[in-house]
């Protein structure tokens, strides 16, 4: 997996290219990841209708990834049943 600032990939477009063959390469504007580049064939693998779960969660440098959900907050209310 491989970083680049918003700047950096602006000047190194041929290195993150084949960066992305390795796996998915996180571009970062003004340090927030911003964008993501792939290969086409790890694009396929995500968008194809017969990927699994586990076929997409096992992607090269995913479990690199920071990633901290919002908690849900779930508000009971009444339900008219008549």
């Amino acid at each position: 997996m491989t970083h680049f600032t918003s700047r950096e990939f602006n000047h190194s477009i041929s290195k993150a290219k084949k960066d992305a063959l390795h796996g998915p390469v996180f571009v970062t504007d003004r340090g927030k990841p911003s964008h993501v580049l792939l290969s086409y064939t790890q694009y396929q693998q995500i968008t194809s209708e017969n990927i699994s779960i586990v076929e997409a969660l096992s992607m090269p440098g995913l479990a690199d990834i920071d990633f901290e959900p919002q908690k849900s907050r779930i508000v009971a209310q009444p339900v008219d049943l008549s």
